[in-house]
């Protein structure tokens, strides 16, 4: 590239020949006394080595020679200013190439390097040819840099040294050799050819964004050093470091052509800071829909506030995703949980509250709630430190009155919950791989359709997803695998879990989830649980087995369906109800159970795979279907598939509604449950009543609660022998667990009938 050949532009200054009125003997600026009819100048028409030269002696300490006319320095450009001398008499001075760096309005440019390199002359009549090259970059070789700011220059050289001596220069030459500075010109800008320092002080943010500017198509290339960037930076080509940069954390790198984090991270020069400059950039361009971690794995050293990483986002609702990578937790202090303990208040009538809470200040939002009364999955959401109150994700059971509660702040590799709200963000193809030092995700207090595509939560210390508000509302779940850090534990020794969701319309599907306490809470409702793998077995014989499901809403409005439910079960419950005793509403209701594969081995003979644990009295089944799943146990027979759980109440059968529990299968399962249930009773000595006893077909063990129909399998007969043709009716839930049903008929009569038993209305 030749800025005098592309651009017409006039490097040169003129011939001595063409008169001294042009060459002054101060700094070149307007106004600056020249040489012209100078007692210690004139013009020599033909010296044996020059022609036409300059004869000058040297009056001053340093003696100026500067062209007048302003002779441009583009961004990019540079300039090599030649001179040949030689000394005639008198005393031997030295020689420099000089200038005057001049700016907008004729301005001087402060600061800058104006000289070049001083060479002393030896002998009289020896010519010697001095150098110096001047350019905005602080490139090698170049010997004034004058940076960005500057676009021309009173060009000329310096005598120096004793005085009195005479000389002779020849015609100075200017040229552009801009060429030697470009490794690719066709391909690269240099942000140094546009004033970038490159020594982690300067602001070279103007710098970049000329080099932007001028690129052109081509790639802006970041030579080594480190570049400080003050202002926000957007750059609309390809970028390629070979340097670094730095800059606050409010401030931007915004890459448009490069938007992925193997550039991010080649740009800070640390993957943990690139990662969270990329993400900040992602939130704050229109033009990216997803970060690219380009297969590559992310270390990180502590926790990243992600609301942090982007200051001026406090909310964000337009979809975004962080796909094709792996992050990666390092061993450190910083991943340590924290643990506080403090008195609070609870009142049922508030119920998302505790008040009075003793050193509220070092309570951390996002901990996880522990104390009597208190559910699972309980959450810190928000905190007025003022007014000694903590708001909780959930209600607590049986938490009245005041007592110390345990608060434990888990560390995640993603903590969203500085945002106020998070919508439609997702991750796609993505390895969180804890090593067992740290959670993974730590959601928004607010916000909906939080997704994981094909991702792999990788051994969590504590916590894979936490939800500690509603910033779970809609969250999709397709595709993942979620490994525990707890294989090696016995099941009552475990205490992750996989998930929690506290809001409605949950999706998880086809994930595979290994041996931890639990696979997932779910309290909202609306939800679909279909074609996971959940497994939480161990090795110990006759063993207990956890909650590999936990739906924690009484009208949980939620279909399991296709799943492979492994050594746990569902287990389904009222824990997050502050008046857990039945009042009104549909009590537990609206649920369906359909299709799974219910598979146990080496448990106990009292495990059950469908688990209802009211907490609370008067509830009772209200819309309940359970078809078509396969219920097997190895290494052992168990009682029977479902139970209702009664640690802290019974479920009140005599109140069941649409309750279908039917076309299942069971192996080494004792009881072989169904509602409606076909109960076949053979009556071998004539009676007036025959009473019924279904021994545990009933779900549940729910009441006989109605009669489908009464079928005769064969003569019923009076003791003589003689047929009656005659209908029983039937009187219900008799017996002492009012599972029984007495047919009474007409006269003692005997037989076999088959009846189709009920348990609901």
């Amino acid at each position: 590239m030749n800025k005098v050949i592309t651009e017409g532009i006039v490097l040169m200054p003129p011939a001595f020949s063409g008169g001294l009125d042009v060459w002054s003997s101060g700094d070149g600026t307007p106004g600056s006394d020249t040489y012209d009819n100078a007692v210690n100048a004139g013009f020599v028409p033909a010296d044996a080595d020059f022609g036409g030269c300059l004869e000058l002696q040297k009056t001053e300490a340093t003696q100026k020679l500067r062209h007048m006319g302003q002779t441009p320095l583009l961004p990019g450009c540079y300039l090599q200013i030649k001179a040949r001398i030689k000394a005639v008499s008198g005393a031997l001075p030295s020689v420099r190439i000089a200038a005057w760096a001049g700016g907008s309005g004729s301005s001087h440019i402060s600061g800058v390097v104006e000289t070049g390199p001083s060479t002393t002359l030896t002998n009289y009549g020896e010519v010697v040819e001095i150098s110096a090259i001047v350019g905005t970059g602080a490139r090698g070789g170049v010997d004034m840099a004058w940076g960005r700011n500057a676009s021309y220059g009173h060009m000329g050289l310096d005598l120096t040294g004793a005085s009195g001596g005479v000389l002779r220069i020849d015609d100075i030459e200017i040229t552009d050799i801009t060429s030697a500075y470009l490794r690719d010109m066709l391909s690269l800008v240099d942000v140094t050819d546009f004033g970038a320092v490159g020594d982690g002080v300067s602001n070279d943010a103007p710098a970049f964004e000329a080099a932007d500017d001028a690129a052109d198509g081509r790639r802006i290339l970041v030579p080594a050093g480190v570049f400080q960037l003050d202002d926000t930076v957007s750059l609309n080509h390809r970028v390629v470091f070979e340097g670094t940069v730095t800059m606050a954390s409010d401030k931007m790198l915004l890459l448009t052509r490069d938007f992925d984090f193997p550039t991010y991270a080649a740009a800070f020069g640390n993957e943990e800071l690139g990662f969270k400059k990329a993400f900040q950039a992602l939130l704050n361009n229109a033009d990216h829909e997803s970060l690219d971690l380009g297969g590559r794995k992310v270390s990180l050293s502590a926790p990243i506030d992600m609301q942090a990483a982007v200051p001026n986002k406090t909310s964000y609702a337009t979809r975004r995703v962080i796909r094709n990578g792996q992050i990666e937790a390092q061993s450190g202090a910083a991943w340590d949980s924290v643990t506080v303990t403090s008195q609070a208040t609870y009142d049922p009538n508030d119920s998302r509250t505790l008040s009075l809470v003793a050193d509220i200040a070092n309570v951390p939002v996002g901990a996880l709630v522990e104390g009597a009364g208190v559910g699972r999955e309980i959450y810190v959401k928000s905190k007025n430190t003022g007014a000694g109150e903590l708001t909780l994700n959930a209600p607590l059971y049986d938490a009245a009155g005041t007592q110390v509660f345990t608060f434990r702040d888990f560390k995640y590799m993603l903590d969203f919950s500085g945002f106020s709200a998070l919508s439609k963000f997702g991750l796609t193809e993505v390895e969180l791989q804890c090593n067992s030092h740290c959670s993974a995700i730590r959601l928004s207090p607010a916000g909906s359709v939080f997704s994981l595509d094909h991702c792999f939560i990788s051994r969590p210390k504590d916590r894979g997803i936490s939800s500690i508000g509603t910033g779970c509302q809609g969250i999709l779940v397709d595709h993942c695998q979620f490994l525990s850090s707890e294989e090696a534990e016995d099941v009552p020794d475990r205490s992750s879990v996989a998930l929690n969701v506290n809001a409605n319309d949950a999706k998880l599907r086809n994930n595979r989830v290994t041996k931890f306490r639990h696979f997932a809470l779910l309290a909202g409702g609306n939800n679909t649980v279909a074609g996971n793998h959940f497994f939480q077995g161990d090795s110990v014989a006759g063993g207990v087995r956890t909650a590999g499901l936990i739906l924690a809403s009484t009208y949980c409005s939620t279909t399991v369906s296709d799943n492979y439910i492994d050594n746990c079960f569902i287990e389904w419950t009222n824990e997050q109800d502050p008046t857990p005793d039945f009042t009104s509403g549909f009590s537990f209701s609206s649920l369906s159970i359909s299709d799974n594969v219910f598979l146990s081995g080496d448990v106990a003979p009292w495990f059950s795979y469908i688990v209802v644990k009211p907490h609370g009295s008067g509830h009772f089944l209200n819309g309940v279907s359970v078809g078509g799943n396969k219920f097997r146990s190895i290494n052992g027979n168990i009682d029977r598939a479902e139970r209702v759980d009664t640690s802290f109440s019974g479920l009140d059968f005599s109140r069941s509604k649409n309750v279908f529990f039917a076309g299942n299968s069971f192996h080494n399962v004792d009881a072989l449950v169904a509602n409606p249930a076909r109960i076949r009773h053979v009556q071998s000595s004539a009676a007036k009543t025959w009473t019924v006893d279904p021994v545990d077909a009933l779900p549940f063990g729910g009441r006989s609660r109605g009669v489908d129909s009464v079928i005769a399998l064969g003569p019923i007969t009076t003791s003589g022998g003689s047929t009656r043709h005659a209908m029983p009716y039937a009187n219900l839930e008799q017996g002492s667990n009012k599972d029984q049903v007495d047919l009474v008929w007409e006269e003692s009569v005997k037989g076999e009938v088959q009846l189709t038993l009920r348990m609901d209305k």
